[in-house]
C-alpha cells in the first residue's frame, strides 16, 4: 500500500475541519443558538468544492452541443448535392465537432468523478478523525448513553453518504440552466410543443422528491 498525499491525511484532514468545527461552536455559544457541523463543513470545503462547478458546466455543455452537430450533420445527408464542396466542407466541420466532443465528454466525465469523489473522500475521512477523537474524551455519563454499534455505525456506514453528495450536488444549480438551453433548442426545432414535455419533467420533479422521501424512511 502506497502512503497517501500529505495533504489526503486524516490528521491534517480533521485538525482542519476540527478548527472550523471550534469556530462555529464559540458562534453559536455567542449567539444562544446550537452549532451546526453543515456550517463548519461548508466553511471549509466550500471553496475546493466550487471550483470543480467548470467541470460540471463544460461537460453539460458538450453535452448540448454534440447533438447540435448531429444534427447539422442529418440535415446535410437529406439535402446532400454531391456537386456542393462548401457544403461537404462543412460536414466534414460537424463530423469532427462530434468527434471531439465525444472525446471531450469522456475526459471531462472522468475528470470531474475523480475530483469530486475525492472532494467527498476528504470530508469522510475528516468526519472519521472528528468522530474517533470525540469518541476517545466521551466521559463516562455520555459512554453510557451512547452504544460501541452506534459509534461503528456512523464510521462504516453513515459518513459514505459525503461520498454520494458531492458526486450530484452541482446539478442543483446547473440542471435549470441545462434545461433552460435545452428548452430553447427545442423550441427552435418543434415550437412550443417542447412546452409539453418540459411541463411533465416539472410535474415529475415534486413527485420523485416525495417518493425519495418515502424510500429513504422505509429503508
Amino acid at each position: 500500500m502506497y502512503s497517501v498525499l500529505p495533504e489526503d491525511g486524516s490528521n491534517r484532514l480533521g485538525e482542519e475541519l476540527q478548527s472550523h468545527w471550534d469556530h462555529e461552536v464559540r458562534k453559536a455559544a455567542k449567539e444562544l443558538r446550537e452549532p451546526k457541523l453543515s456550517k463548519a463543513i461548508i466553511k471549509c470545503y466550500w471553496k475546493p468544492y466550487a471550483v470543480l462547478g467548470i467541470f460540471t458546466v463544460m461537460e453539460e455543455a458538450i453535452k448540448v452541443i454534440q447533438p447540435v452537430f448531429l444534427g447539422k450533420l442529418i440535415r446535410y445527408f437529406e439535402q446532400v448535392e454531391p456537386q456542393d464542396t462548401a457544403a461537404l466542407h462543412e460536414a466534414y466541420g460537424y463530423a469532427a465537432g462530434l468527434s471531439l466532443c465525444t472525446f471531450g465528454l469522456a475526459v471531462m466525465h472522468h475528470l470531474y468523478f475523480y475530483h469530486v469523489q475525492r472532494a467527498g473522500m476528504k470530508i469522510r475521512v475528516a468526519m472519521c478523525h472528528i468522530i474517533y477523537k470525540k469518541a476517545l474524551c466521551l466521559s463516562s455519563t455520555a459512554m453510557g448513553q451512547t452504544t460501541t454499534g452506534q459509534i461503528v455505525n456512523l464510521l462504516s456506514n453513515d459518513v459514505n453518504k459525503f461520498d454520494e453528495v458531492t458526486i450530484f450536488l452541482h446539478y442543483l444549480w446547473v440542471g435549470p440552466l441545462q434545461a433552460a438551453v435545452v428548452t430553447g433548442l427545442l423550441w427552435q426545432e418543434i415550437g412550443p410543443s417542447c412546452l409539453a414535455g418540459m411541463a411533465v419533467l416539472v410535474f415529475l420533479m415534486p413527485l420523485q422528491t416525495v417518493f425519495g422521501r418515502l424510500f429513504s424512511s422505509f429503508r
